[in-house]
């Protein structure tokens, strides 16, 4: 487990120890499931927690975390997400609160860095998912969001008029820009960009803190689309992944927070240099407020204008080409009908 101060907190549920009781602790190690709508929202809560070499498990309502300096105890309803490294044992009963909790759970490889699997996260609507395949679904709105997304990178221009390839080569053409300054600015040396999974210690400084870093924003985006209810995998200017809408979204940050991490972390010499760009990382999406943001951009990008700023309520309803929607729940059943 990473000893970054402030990574996790001994605010969960207080043990049962049998001396000294608290008269307000949880005394019941099976905790029901929470109610939707006592669960914090997505933007009020905590952004990620990288662990590794230690093992998982749950008491009351926190997740705690045991490894050879102690045992650390993590509010599960507080954190967006988890990324599980090498060495981590995880219990069903830790899986169990964390899915309740709406957490998201990614299995990372060595140093935080190659993506093997993710857990989904909790959501019971399905508002913007329709509205966002109806997006991806239609050519003409389709390119009207992937343009609003390049918009908010160049709030300073009309990209209105541009096609997808005029789009793609400005957006590099700033990127490559961007390196270049970040490079000057640090004193950094700087080639190009590779990502390398399976050789990672190949890489020379920013490209491991790029790694890093990306595999960080990319678990936020991954939390906060779940969250929403919306699909990953559906995006709008990366398509045919299952992350594709991930990768749209945390593209929307990367230039205010990653590159200039990463060039800034290099340039200091980090003995371990995705750690320090995890904990830098973690400071700049807390004062920067990215996960908020998160959720007000996707909104943005995908909602109609009356929609709710959050809306738990259970929306299960029957299709009806005629009526839209119609209620779950009771018999159709004509007289006379036999029922399926």
């Amino acid at each position: 487990m990473e000893k970054d101060a402030g990574t996790v907190r001994n605010t969960g549920a207080e043990r049962d120890t049998g001396a000294g009781k608290d008269a307000g602790r949880i005394k019941n190690a099976g905790m029901e499931k929470p109610e939707i709508q006592a669960l914090p929202r997505i933007q009020d809560r905590m952004t990620f927690i990288y662990l590794e070499h230690c093992r998982i498990n749950r008491d009351n309502g926190a997740i705690t975390v045991k490894n050879q300096e102690g045992v650390t105890d993590i509010p599960a309803a507080a954190i967006s997400v988890l990324l599980l490294g090498p060495g981590t044992d995880i219990t069903h009963r830790a899986m169990e609160l964390i899915g309740d909790a709406g957490v998201t759970v990614i299995w990372v490889g060595e140093h935080g860095v190659r993506y093997y699997a993710h857990g989904r996260a909790l959501t019971n609507h399905s508002s913007l998912l329709l509205k966002q395949a109806q997006l991806v679904s239609n050519e003409k709105k389709h390119i009207q969001v992937a343009r609003a997304m390049y918009q908010m990178r160049f709030p300073e221009e009309d990209v209105s008029g541009l096609t997808m390839q005029q789009l793609r080569g400005r957006e590099g053409s700033r990127i490559r820009s961007l390196y270049r300054e970040q490079s000057k600015k640090w004193k950094v040396d700087w080639d190009r960009r590779e990502y390398r999974p399976d050789d990672y210690q190949s890489g020379d400084p920013v490209n491991k803190a790029l790694s890093a870093g990306n595999v960080c924003l990319y678990g936020l985006a991954h939390a906060v689309i779940c969250a929403l209810g919306c699909s990953p995998g559906l995006g709008f200017v990366h398509v045919g992944h299952e992350l594709s809408f991930v990768y749209d979204v945390a593209n929307l940050y990367k230039a205010e927070t990653t590159i200039p991490i990463a060039f800034e972390m290099a340039a200091e010499n980090s003995e371990d240099i995705g750690s320090a760009v995890r904990r830098r990382l973690r400071d700049e999406f807390r004062k920067g407020h990215i996960l908020e943001r998160m959720v007000h951009d996707i909104k943005f990008l995908l909602a109609d204008d009356e929609q709710k700023e959050e809306d738990y309520e259970s929306t299960l309803y029957l299709w009806d080409n005629i009526q839209g929607e119609i209620e779950h729940g009771i018999s159709y059943a004509e007289d006379g009908d036999e029922e399926w």
